[in-house]
């Protein structure tokens, strides 16, 4: 069942609404996707022929491209948040799960590219969790 999720970046300068639904919920491992998280994996949304409009800012989306392979990346321009990347034109959105606004109730169904993930990627469920930033 198609549903309607709204996102936006960090600075406010872009948003937009998806249409569709989300086929899967990938958390990636892979060098890549923790070079542009700046962290230990992307949190990515498949949503195969979803419709993606942007609100707002659309010109302040930058694409790249790491040449000579199928990775790509959309981000704000302003802030650097990482924004929804429709790819094939229309056959495909991959949305960043975190530059969502709306909640979605697909949880992550994988870690994926384990093999390339980062040595200290481990034993999460051990460090201690506080609600706030620490004193």
């Amino acid at each position: 069942m198609d549903q309607t999720y709204r996102g936006s970046c960090l600075c406010g300068n872009v948003a937009f609404q998806l249409e569709g639904s989300f086929a899967k919920f990938y958390l990636c491992h892979c060098s890549r996707c923790r070079k542009t998280s700046g962290s230990a994996h992307c949190a990515n949304l498949f949503a195969p022929g979803a419709k993606l409009t942007w609100l707002k800012g659309e010109k302040e989306v930058s694409f790249y491209h790491l040449p000579d392979t199928r990775f790509a990346r959309s981000f704000c321009k302003t802030c650097g948040s990482m924004m929804p990347t429709d790819v094939n034109s229309g056959q495909l959105v991959v949305v960043p799960a975190g530059c969502l606004d709306s909640e979605v109730a697909l949880k992550p169904q994988a870690h994926i590219c384990c093999d390339s993930r980062a040595n200290w990627d481990d034993g999460f469920e051990d460090v201690v969790c506080f609600s706030d930033m620490p004193s």
